[in-house]
């Protein structure tokens, strides 16, 4: 059973950084899409970025394109989301995703497969 377990969340001024982690266990990592989706108080969960476990397909909503960095450490088997000039509206529970993917198609960003417990980010204004 595959198990993700996101850090880095945090209380940020507007215009600042986080590094969120997402640590993937239970599984093997190749062969998986990893996602970043996000919630906000009274919203639904949107999709924020993914990548392929190589550390290929790269991709990003439009709200934060330009401002956050997708990454993997297939070593380690972890997933980063680098989160620059962050805006009062990215505050949300970030979520961890994963998928099967074998063959490469890249992430679905329609929420299947395996979540994290989810990381509060808060920027303040």
């Amino acid at each position: 059973q595959v198990q993700l377990k996101e850090s880095g969340g945090g209380l940020v001024q507007a215009g600042g950084s986080l590094r969120l982690s997402c640590a993937f266990s239970g599984g093997t990592f190749s062969y998986h899409a990893l996602g970043w989706f996000r919630q906000a108080p009274g919203a639904e969960r949107e999709f924020v970025s993914s990548i392929f476990w190589s550390g290929t397909r790269a991709q990003y909503s439009d709200s934060v394109k330009d401002r956050f960095t997708i990454s993997t450490d297939p070593s380690e088997e972890v997933v980063y989301l680098q989160m620059d000039s962050l805006l009062p509206e990215d505050t949300a529970v970030y979520y961890c995703n994963a998928e099967w993917d074998p063959n490469g198609l890249g992430h679905s960003q329609s929420g299947k497969g395996y979540w994290g417990q989810g990381t509060q980010v808060t920027v303040s204004s």
